[in-house]
């Protein structure tokens, strides 16, 4: 397994450790512990801990670390020590990260294994069973919808994730996080007034007080339950601002998510939850065996939305990174929309599953949503997101034809991407155009080659006969209306039709010829 040093870094948070020296994208595969007394091991792609070592001998234990192999190295140091630990990590040319003072070394440890495990990928570098449901991924996505610093806790309450955070964080937040878990006299007083009683029994979402006599900021928090049994909760803290509008929505869908990586970290059923989903959508597992597994009725009506980043040029870590980021969020807002709700990913594509949906019309919920969900990515990371909504079908069985629409709505936005969402219904007339096409390109015996000259006469002598017979066909022979779109006169369009019908010998008099004849030019326009 392996996870990038940024993505390490932005799970831990700042508060624990940064980075100040190397490369942000070093893949680490493990984590030791380096002590000067003790003799180094292999620590081959591996964050090595430097503890029990200030200055010189910090810089000495960096060099030890990259000479065997390591990847990276953490040490405490201070301003003064710290450009010969620098110039040792750059000379064995691994990178270094600084441990803040307060910081206790196991701590470190465990909240960096536990990320190591949470961004788990298989050796062939793809990501491993459900990357959606990363705790740390969860928490910074509700922090940036609801608009707070979160903390995910089991029922001991021992803190297993959260979010980054900046300077607005209060008391009881920074000493949970450092400690793993509240301070007990704050604890003690959430169980007088019976917070953790009602996180236990109910789902609805608790709005605390603040009180500014214990140094502690308002907060939501919300149970993570699963039938009846309790699984943890989730605590946003409020920061500068108020709470976003959605923050109490967004924080039900979380606990539906974070139920299900717990449940999965227990060894429970749900540790195939992101294989039955893709199996649902691709038509490879059965309706019946996904809804037995995952608690759903197989009879009842679905639709699915296929959500895609058109955002390409990066590198493949930073596109997986956003894949995270897209995925997770489409699971918090779908989860709070419909609460069978499944998302899954398939390649580069994330897909929603809503369940009991009308199967006359698109709901216009569905489309609110995800509307919202292109402008949170926009807002948050610059990512351009379309989405595109297949036909509602009246049961599971029938999720891949709803898939497939979704997919060639898709594949017709990304000719507009001035559009961010659309229905099967809104883009069928493109989506038959473009399976038409797609048929003539596999097929080039199909073609009348009369067409095929005419765009070759264009190539070798530089005019434009074929785009303004293409333009005359789509204005449906209105002369006037396609010459005031390519900027001519009216009478050179006329002698371009005319040239145009000459040298290929088409015949535009013919409905099914001038046809094929606009299809044909379409094909080669858009190639």
């Amino acid at each position: 397994m392996s996870v990038e040093l940024s993505r390490l870094l932005l799970a831990v948070g700042a508060s624990l450790m940064d980075l100040k020296a190397g490369d942000p994208h070093t893949p680490i595969r493990g984590l030791a512990i380096l002590d000067p007394d003790d003799e180094p091991g292999s620590y081959r792609d591996e964050l090595v801990l430097v503890i029990g070592a200030r200055g010189r001998e910090a810089a000495r234990a960096v060099r030890t670390a990259g000479q065997h192999g390591a990847a990276a190295a953490a040490v405490k140091t201070s301003p003064a020590g710290e450009p010969d630990v620098r110039e040792a990590a750059e000379d064995a040319g691994i990178a270094l990260l600084t441990v803040r003072p307060q910081v206790r070394w196991d701590q470190l440890a465990a909240v960096v294994r536990e990320v190591l495990d949470s961004f788990a990928v298989h050796d062939d570098g793809e990501p491993g069973p459900e990357p959606t449901e990363d705790l740390f991924a969860l928490a910074q996505s509700v922090a940036a919808l609801t608009g707070g610093a979160v903390s995910i806790e089991d029922t001991t309450p021992r803190v297993l994730a959260y979010s980054r955070s900046g300077d607005e964080v209060d008391d009881l937040r920074r000493l949970s996080i450092l400690g793993w878990q509240g301070p007990e006299p704050y604890l003690e007083l959430l169980r007088q007034w019976g917070v953790y009683h009602r996180l236990r029994t109910s789902d609805e979402v608790l709005r605390i007080q603040a009180h500014p006599d214990l140094g502690i900021r308002a907060r939501l928090a919300v149970g993570i339950r699963a039938g009846n049994q309790h699984l943890g909760s989730i605590w946003v803290q409020q920061g500068d601002q108020p709470f976003s509008e959605h923050a109490e929505s967004a924080l039900i869908g979380a606990a539906r998510l974070a139920a299900v990586h717990l449940l999965r970290r227990r060894g429970a059923p749900w540790r195939s939850r992101g294989e039955l989903v893709a199996g649902l959508l691709d038509g490879t597992a059965s309706a019946d065996l996904v809804a037995g597994q995952l608690g759903l009725d197989s009879s009842v009506s679905a639709v699915v939305a296929a959500f895609a980043a058109r955002d390409t040029q990066h590198d493949r870590p930073t596109l997986e990174l956003h894949r995270v980021e897209l995925a997770t969020t489409v699971s918090v807002h779908m989860t709070s929309f419909r609460h069978g709700a499944l998302v899954g990913t398939v390649g580069t594509r994330v897909y929603a599953v809503l369940p009991e949906v009308r199967t006359d019309r698109t709901e216009p919920g569905l489309l609110t949503l995800a509307r919202d969900v292109v402008a949170v990515l926009r807002r948050r990371s610059g990512l351009t997101v379309q989405v595109g909504v297949g036909a509602p079908v009246p049961s599971l069985a029938e999720v891949p034809a709803s898939r497939a629409d979704a997919d060639r709505v898709l594949d017709a936005l990304a000719r507009t991407p001035e559009t961010d969402v659309a229905t099967i219904t809104d883009r069928r007339a493109d989506v038959l155009l473009g399976e038409t096409l797609k048929l003539l390109e596999e097929h080039p015996d199909l073609r009348d080659p009369a067409v095929t000259a005419l765009v070759e006469h264009d190539a070798a002598q530089g005019t434009e006969l074929a785009r303004s017979l293409l333009a005359y066909l789509d204005a449906m022979g209105d002369v006037r209306s396609a010459a005031a779109g390519l900027h001519i006169h009216p009478n050179t369009l006329r002698h371009r039709v005319r040239r145009a019908a000459e040298i290929s010998g088409l015949s535009l008099a013919d409905p099914r010829e001038r046809l094929c004849c606009h299809l044909q030019l379409l094909l080669a326009t858009r190639s």
